[in-house]
Formats: C-alpha cells, sequence, structure tokens
C-alpha cells in the first residue's frame, strides 16, 4: 500500500480505554504517556506545531460505555484527526457480544469519517503462543479483529492491523500484566499509526523484530505463570466478582483540546 501524503492536522481528540490512555507507559510525572501522546508529538513535530489534542480515554471501560460517554463530547470538538480503540475490556468478560462489539465500534469509526477526519483504529495482537491463557479469548479477538476490517472498509477508516505483524506477539514489548504495553510497545504503536499518516521520517521499521530472546526453561515458565496469576488474574479476578471496574471514579487525563507541546508530552 502506498504511503499517504500527510495532511495538516489542526485538531487530534484520541477515545478508547486504559491503551488509549498510556497504560503501561510511565512519563515520568506519576502519570502515563502512551501511543496516543506519543503519536500527538510526531504530528505536533511534522508539522511544525499547531497541533491542539485531547485525550477522552479511561481505563475499565467497554465499547459501548466509550460510544456512550465519549463519542459526543469528542465530536464536539471537531476534531480532523481521530483515533477509536476499544475491545479489550469486552473479550475478557466472562460473557462478550463480539457483534454487538464490533457494531457499537462502526458507529464511531462512521460518525467520525462522516465529519471529514482522518480516523485511524488498530486491531489487538494475539498474544496466546506465548501467553497460555490468552487463549480463552483467542477466538474472541480473532473474531472482532475480523470485523473492525470490515467496519474500516465500510465506514472508510484506517486500519493499521497490528495483529498481522509478528513483532506485536512478543511478550518483550507487553508489560508484566500482558494486557498493556510496555514504553517499547507503545513507542512502536505510535510509529504505525504515524507510519499510516505518512508522517516524514516514519516508515516500517517499527515491524522489525526484536533480537532473538534466550530460551526460558520449564521452570522459569511455570514461574511466570504463577506470578502472573498472583500479581495480575486473581486481583483481576475479584474486583470484577465485586462489580469494581478499575476505571472507577476516573475521569480522562486531557479532558479539553490543549496544544502540544512535543518535548512535554
Amino acid at each position: 500500500m502506498p504511503t499517504p501524503h500527510p495532511r495538516h492536522f489542526a485538531r487530534y481528540v484520541a477515545i478508547g480505554d486504559s491503551s488509549t490512555e498510556g497504560l503501561d507507559d510511565p512519563d515520568g510525572r506519576g502519570g502515563y504517556r502512551g501511543w496516543a501522546n506519543r503519536l500527538a508529538a510526531h504530528v505536533a513535530a511534522a508539522q511544525d506545531g499547531g497541533l491542539l489534542y485531547a485525550n477522552l480515554a479511561v481505563r475499565g471501560r467497554k465499547t459501548k460505555d466509550i460510544r456512550r460517554e465519549q463519542l459526543v463530547p469528542a465530536l464536539s470538538m471537531h476534531p480532523d484527526l481521530v483515533t477509536v480503540f476499544s475491545g479489550v475490556n469486552d473479550i475478557a468478560r466472562r460473557r462478550c457480544d463480539v457483534t454487538a462489539v464490533a457494531r457499537e465500534t462502526e458507529r464511531m469509526l462512521s460518525a467520525f469519517a462522516g465529519t471529514g477526519a482522518t480516523v485511524l483504529t488498530i486491531t489487538m495482537p494475539d498474544l496466546s503462543a506465548v501467553a497460555p491463557v490468552a487463549r480463552l479469548v483467542r477466538d474472541r479477538l480473532l473474531e472482532l479483529n475480523d470485523r473492525v476490517r470490515e467496519a474500516c472498509t465500510r465506514s472508510g477508516a484506517r486500519c493499521v492491523d497490528l495483529a498481522r505483524v509478528p513483532v506485536t506477539g512478543d511478550l518483550r514489548l507487553w508489560s508484566g500484566d500482558r494486557l498493556h504495553a510496555n514504553s517499547e510497545g507503545h513507542r512502536r504503536i505510535a510509529a504505525a499509526l504515524a507510519q499510516a499518516l505518512g508522517l516524514p521520517g516514519y516508515d516500517a521499521s517499527w515491524a522489525d523484530p526484536l533480537p532473538p530472546a534466550p530460551p526460558a526453561s520449564i521452570v522459569a515458565r511455570v514461574t511466570d505463570e504463577l506470578r502472573w496469576t498472583g500479581e495480575h488474574l486473581v486481583p483481576w479476578l475479584w474486583r470484577h466478582a465485586r462489580g469494581v471496574s478499575s476505571g472507577d471514579g476516573r475521569t480522562a487525563k486531557r479532558p479539553t483540546l490543549e496544544t502540544v507541546e512535543p518535548d512535554n508530552i
């Protein structure tokens, strides 16, 4: 696919859940940076500033919550660049209607694309080969990715298909909870989106594989699974059994359009 000629953007709005919020990419100031912030910085640098940016994402939100809570405020900002990403919190639930999730996603993509904005979304990498518990939701993930691709074709949104790039399944790009990218993972996602926008200086190098990792022993793999279960899975199950969300009481980290300062975002 040819690289598109870069367009000048005035207002970028990101909507979504914890991935768009930036977990787990610490900003060094007690918060999170994340691929959306990084993309905003890339866009601003490419056009010598002048970009306004808002990030309405809130961790723990399901797709229907994002559509209900974030779509209208985002549209009211009249963005000409939008990123929409959700679905992880849906497919991780005990029950998930993938068709309904995809329908909500397409409604958001179509609403933004209908204004003439450039709309980007991404697919979810499959970690089932390296994280056994991911096999429990693999079928849902693959189905949702397919439906997101179809929604992009119908709506005119651009799909940055991370799921089809092998390196995105490397656990070294993911934080210890295996749900959120780490800083290097966020850096690569932002670079992939920048390439999709045709920004100067960005090419397919974000998809380069990492150096081969030394083989892990069976003991090391079992120990890692036990650690992950105790530190992440059990607390997650306990929280959801009580109907508690990680996003309860939280609001967007950047709820209004603000000028992007590439060196401080």
